[in-house]
């Protein structure tokens, strides 16, 4: 019977999602008893208390999942080869055309089922 032991640093992840939710709540409700203060103080004080509670979700084992997450996919961006402008417009153009002729094919054959079913109708 093998047990998948848990990392040390992630042991007490219920605690630490509890005081991030302690830290949003306390920007809540002191947004909100502070309303009177100046704007610029209370949005300050806000960034402040996301930056403590976003380092304190980090420390968690879903938090540092995410944070592999992120960088892994600013690596796969980088691989990705980018379009040039010619590119890019030469398909617009295309996309255009294509849309164009749909709507004039749509357009002709709601003309004509028009057309039948008043013939058929009237």
């Amino acid at each position: 019977m093998s047990t998948k032991a848990e990392p040390k640093e992630y042991r007490l992840d219920v605690v630490k999602w509890l005081l991030v939710i302690a830290v949003v709540a306390v920007g809540v409700v002191g947004n909100s008893m502070y309303s009177a203060q100046p704007l610029l103080y209370r949005v300050l004080a806000l960034l402040v208390l996301g930056a403590v509670a976003l380092l304190v979700a980090l420390q968690t084992a879903k938090g540092s999942a995410l944070w592999r997450l992120l960088q892994e996919s600013v690596v796969e961006v980088r691989k990705v080869v980018w379009p040039t402008p010619q590119e890019t417009n030469q398909t617009t153009l295309l996309v255009v055309v294509v849309v164009v002729i749909m709507a004039l094919i749509l357009w002709g054959l709601d003309t004509l089922f028009g057309f039948i079913a008043a013939k058929i109708i009237g």
